[in-house]
């Protein structure tokens, strides 16, 4: 079973930073037609409970992250970037850690890098409902009904993915 006891920095590392094509955009994995999310509950950096259902009528990036793979750390300025230009047409980003060191970890890593976007912890329920997490990052793309329309994994360039993004804010 694909659970987050699997995602260890060596197999993870290993799945995103030995691929050849890393240097321009990470894989898109085919949506076989559009899948609807999971519902999930998690808890965010200050021990609140944040739900999907909070993010009704939004356009979100689900990024699974972790503060040791480099992939991910550069990634996050372009996340952030995203969050800060779009709030205005409902898009939320959404960094879901797969850290097991701890909240403490977690929240001095975003406060470090400025995040203005809510970090969640995940748990192994959330990852087996996404179908488990091959590697790091990975990011999923999810339209205003709720379906996941597109899935990265490794390291996406900003503007493939505000591509993606853009077409799904127009109302």
């Amino acid at each position: 079973m694909k659970n987050l006891k699997s995602i260890g920095p060596v197999i993870a590392l290993a799945a995103v930073l030995l691929r050849p094509d890393l240097s321009s955009a990470g894989e898109t994995i085919p949506a076989e037609g559009s899948r609807l999310t999971p519902v999930w509950e998690l808890l965010d950096l200050a021990g609140q409970r944040v739900s999907s259902t909070g993010f009704k009528d939004k356009v979100v990036v689900l990024d699974f992250w972790a503060t040791w793979c480099p992939p991910c750390r550069a990634e996050i300025p372009d996340l952030i970037e995203l969050q800060k230009n779009y709030p205005a047409q409902r898009l939320a980003v959404i960094g879901v850690s797969v850290d097991q060191s701890g909240l403490k970890t977690v929240r001095s890593f975003a406060q470090k890098m400025g995040i203005n976007y809510p970090v969640l912890l995940a748990d192994n329920k959330i990852v087996d409902a996404f179908g488990g997490i091959d590697g790091l990052p990975t990011i999923f793309i999810i339209n205003r009904t709720g379906h996941i329309v597109k899935q990265h994994l490794g390291f996406t360039p900003r503007a493939i993915i505000e591509k993606e993004v853009k077409v799904l804010l127009v109302p």
